[in-house]
């Protein structure tokens, strides 16, 4: 991942929430407060606004500073379980290169991999949630799981980034069967069991734009 990369991720998440609000919205209206597409779009809205303004020269920074500026800007949880996972992950990336590696802020799928982790820690941290909690992390975790499983037998940025995304969408789905035990559904108890977590479907919507990008930038070489 380098630096154009992480910032046409960036770019493709506020995308995606500006395209998927309503529906973010109409799940958590289910089992929520109903602004998680809201405060989706107005967090990456602000990001992609900024980010033309970004004097960085790592991908990490890139995540970093997006983490910061969702912190922020969004209100309720989620600003601060997002922002502080794109820090983590910002943090790791670039603490985890290596010049023999190439250039400054470049590294391999197994790099990202291990920054990923480092995002869903600190995610893990902060709300205390684990999987089957009916929570992002149910996105998040398998996705992790299946990124590094690529990384590891050799796979490239896009075919890792495509693998976590289909079980971050698996996991989404997944959820609806779930009962909350975390966050304002968990006060629903049993009348959660039906919908689909809200947050777990904006992380497979962040994991699929990371899938997207990495096969267009490949695609583009």
């Amino acid at each position: 991942m380098d630096t154009a990369l992480a910032r046409a991720w960036v770019q493709a998440i506020a995308a995606a929430m500006d395209t998927h609000q309503d529906r973010l919205t109409r799940l958590d209206s289910a089992i929520g407060d109903a602004d998680h597409g809201a405060n989706m779009h107005r967090g990456f809205a602000a990001v992609a606004a900024a980010l033309p303004q970004y004097e960085v020269a790592t991908p990490g920074a890139v995540l970093v500073r997006t983490g910061s500026l969702l912190i922020s800007v969004v209100g309720g949880a989620s600003g601060p379980l997002y922002g502080s996972a794109f820090r983590a992950l910002g943090t790791a990336l670039d603490a985890a290169d290596d010049p023999a590696d190439g250039p400054a802020g470049t590294g391999g799928t197994v790099r990202v991999a291990g920054a990923l982790a480092a995002g869903l820690a600190g995610v893990r941290r902060l709300g205390a949630a684990t999987e089957g909690d009916k929570t992002m992390i149910d996105a998040y975790a398998p996705a992790l799981v299946a990124f590094r499983v690529s990384a590891e037998a050799g796979a490239g940025l896009a075919q890792a980034a495509a693998a976590a995304a289909d079980a971050a969408e698996q996991g989404m789905r997944a959820t609806t069967s779930m009962q909350a035990r975390k966050g304002r559904a968990s006060y629903l108890g049993a009348r959660s069991i039906g919908h689909q977590d809200p947050g777990a479907t904006s992380t497979a919507l962040i994991f699929r734009a990371l899938a997207d990008t990495a096969a267009a930038a490949k695609d583009a070489r």
